[in-house]
């Protein structure tokens, strides 16, 4: 556990300009908290032990504005900046090295109990603050939601979203050169 809690740490201080030191993230960063509580909360659930599941989650909620039901798959590397307000449904399935801002919500559109209802966001994705993705949309690899955008159909790899309803504005080109030397 200490070594996930000094990874996803080390993950903030990295993408946070505002983060002074490694000891700031670990005492002050919501996000952070909000991964722990997740992380144990979604370990019970699989075991079935969903009332405790719930009454850890909606501890974290308390705590830090964070909802994040405990059923959601959480990928490494996911950093909530400011965090205030964000909702990740029981269905969510959220890939690596993600980054949300506030108020954003990975929602469900109602539906059969025992189905996939909430969004996939797969790896390297950005959501900006205030944006809404809801059902069971897939958010490709490398994308960019804007502010305030709601997404309601699947949106491509590498590509950039907004408005309401989302739509696609540009589709990047995925960087394969990882260091220039």
């Amino acid at each position: 556990m200490i070594k996930m809690i000094l990874e996803e740490a080390r993950n903030i201080l990295e993408k946070d300009p505002a983060a002074k030191n490694l000891l700031e993230v670990i005492l002050c960063y919501p996000s952070l908290k909000a991964i722990i509580y997740h992380r144990i909360s979604h370990k019970l659930y699989k075991k079935g032990k969903f009332t405790l599941a719930r009454i850890i989650s909606q501890r974290a909620r308390r705590k830090t504005g964070i909802e994040i039901h405990p059923g959601a798959q959480i990928g490494k590397n996911f950093f909530i900046d400011h965090g205030m307000g964000v909702v990740i449904g029981e269905t969510a399935e959220v890939g690596n090295n993600v980054t949300i801002y506030h108020g954003v919500t990975l929602g469900g559109v109602g539906g059969d109990p025992n189905s996939k209802r909430h969004p996939t966001v797969e790896d390297d994705v950005m959501i900006g603050a205030g944006a809404k993705i809801l059902g069971p949309v897939t958010i490709g690899k490398g994308a960019k939601i804007g502010a305030n955008a709601v997404v309601l159909d699947d949106i491509p790899p590498y590509a950039t979203a907004v408005g309401m309803p989302a739509k696609v504005v540009k589709v990047n080109k995925p960087n394969t050169l990882k260091y220039v030397i």
